[in-house]
């Protein structure tokens, strides 16, 4: 097993504070910066899981800031350098209170609802005659509070967003666009890919002069749902599951083990040989997402890495 990144405590020069996420650990400097590290932890069910997966965090790291800037001539973004393979460096913001939720297909929670008899969610329709993983007419945006560390991200609509007045309305129009245009790019990305990007989440926050930016993560395995293209049409045709690029297996894995986040519930024992397997399947996704190999970083010592490689950049 290689060394992983579980949790963090540097003190970075001219440091103001840190918040620690589910995934990522974000430390706030001086001059409006902030150091933004992705660990390898793994929360799935919105439980963290006791065991780190090697080169996760380096994973996930490399794919959204690769990803951001494949769209940064769209839509603005907070970042602005990656001084090691695990961090972004970027511009402090007033993050917005919703996830921007965007949905070309009808999948995972949007099927979940639809076989419970639902035809709307978050406010939008969703047409009858539709079965799961089918395309939806037009993608369809359906926002999410922010929920605080261990509470549940809820469903939430644009009037009441509007009328709770959690976002401005001018603001939330700048959000919708910008939605539409990073999910339109990040089909285009994953077509090239011989990929569906099939839904996917954006997190925008303010900078202190007043423009909305991208920040957080975009179109990676944990922030958005690919299926594999070849062969899509086929088996929706026969009614068999698609074949899915995100970290759905490992929320098969822990339903199939007794778990789903529920009170009282336990998390199931991840042997070695099963994190291995779930290192090697991220590998897998980012090679597949980025039409890259991977190149994996050296974990001899990480800590010891990214606080050489931060402080340098600093300087």
């Amino acid at each position: 097993m290689s060394n992983t990144i579980i949790d963090t405590n540097f003190n970075f020069p001219g440091q103001k504070s840190v918040y620690k996420g589910k995934v990522r650990e974000v430390y706030t400097l001086e001059n409006n910066q902030l150091v933004m590290i992705a660990t390898d932890r793994l929360s799935a069910f919105d439980v963290v899981m006791p065991k780190g997966i090697p080169y996760k965090g380096q994973i996930l790291n490399q794919i959204a800031t690769k990803m951001m800037r494949d769209t940064e001539d769209l839509v603005p973004n907070w970042l602005t350098a990656t001084p090691d393979p695990n961090v972004a460096v970027g511009e402090a913001c007033e993050p917005f209170k919703v996830e921007m939720v965007i949905r070309g297909y009808m999948s995972g929670h949007a099927a979940r609802e639809y076989k419970a008899g639902k035809r709307m969610l978050c406010g939008v329709a969703m047409p009858d005659g539709m079965q799961e993983n089918d395309k939806f007419p037009e993608p369809i945006i359906t926002p999410a509070t922010k929920a605080e560390m261990g509470d549940h991200d809820e469903d939430i609509s644009r009037e009441d967003i509007l009328k709770r007045g959690i976002v401005a309305e001018e603001d939330y129009l700048v959000l919708e666009d910008y939605t539409r245009k990073l999910y339109q790019r990040g089909s285009e990305i994953a077509e090239k890919r011989g990929l569906i990007l099939v839904d996917t989440k954006y997190e925008f926050g303010k900078t202190k002069d007043g423009k909305i930016v991208l920040i957080d993560e975009i179109h990676t395995p944990d922030s958005s749902r690919y299926f594999y293209a070849e062969g899509y049409e086929a088996r929706q045709q026969k009614g068999e599951a698609q074949k899915q690029l995100s970290k759905e297996f490992v929320r098969q894995w822990l339903i199939q083990n007794g778990f789903q986040g529920l009170e009282g519930q336990q998390v199931p024992f991840m042997s070695d040989a099963y994190i291995e397997t779930v290192s090697e399947r991220y590998i897998e996704l980012y090679e597949n997402i980025t039409g890259e190999k991977f190149q994996k970083a050296d974990v001899s010592a990480i800590e010891e890495r990214i606080e050489h490689n931060v402080v340098s950049y600093l300087k």
